[in-house]
């Protein structure tokens, strides 16, 4: 047996593993990148980073990417019109002037009724340690309700309308950690991974409030 040509040596794991770790993040580094475009000059990092540090890095998108093992599905928009889905709902979305998927995610909303005023800033930190938004629960956007609810990321309308139907008495709103590939206003490629959202409590904590496992349960 030839050891250096078999497929079970040490050596050919190594440099398989090294491969599928570098098409995960090409796919992952590709996508934050077709986020953060609103047009062709846009630089990827102004979309992804808050004040004092705090960002959306490319290890989130790399960790939905890999999880859900570079799955991808029949593209399906989540920009379904629903105009009577939140046509009661003003919120006003604090966003990076230069986030392309912030701007997709506000035309989703819209498209369902919402009555949206995007607010650009340069310290999104302030806004959402004003809205009690833990540090792990953080997006690229965040919506906030006349009724002073908050929707953190890329919250599918659907949801955003289920929860103002019958708010949870303890709970301030929802999030999407991150921006998962495939969730409203993160349409990449037919790629979709699954992810959840949370419940933002009003003492700080957090609890998953969907499981979301394919794109059409977002419509």
């Amino acid at each position: 047996m030839n050891a250096f040509t078999s497929e079970s040596s040490p050596t050919f794991k190594r440099q398989s593993y090294k491969l599928l770790q570098s098409a995960v993040c090409l796919t992952a580094l590709s996508t934050l990148f077709a986020c953060s475009q609103p047009d062709a000059s846009a630089s990827a990092a102004s979309s992804l980073q808050n004040d004092k540090g705090t960002a959306v890095t490319a290890n989130v998108a790399e960790s939905n990417v890999a999880e859900s093992n570079a799955q991808t599905a029949p593209l399906i928009s989540t920009t379904a019109s629903n105009p009577d889905l939140l046509k009661n709902v003003s919120a006003t979305v604090y966003k990076d002037a230069n986030c392309g998927c912030c701007k997709d995610w506000i035309s989703h909303a819209e498209d369902n009724g919402l009555s949206a005023t995007a607010q650009d800033v340069t310290d999104l930190a302030v806004f959402k340690e004003r809205y009690g938004v833990p540090a792990e629960m953080r997006s690229c956007h965040t919506a906030v309700t006349t009724d002073g609810y908050v929707f953190e990321g890329h919250v599918p309308s659907k949801y955003v309308a289920q929860f103002l139907e019958n708010p949870p008495v303890q709970a301030l709103g929802l999030a999407v950690p991150g921006m998962p590939v495939g969730s409203p206003g993160m349409e990449y490629q037919n790629k979709f991974a699954p992810y959840q959202i949370m419940q933002l409590n009003k003492d700080g904590t957090t609890e998953v409030y969907a499981d979301i496992v394919s794109t059409e349960q977002q419509l």
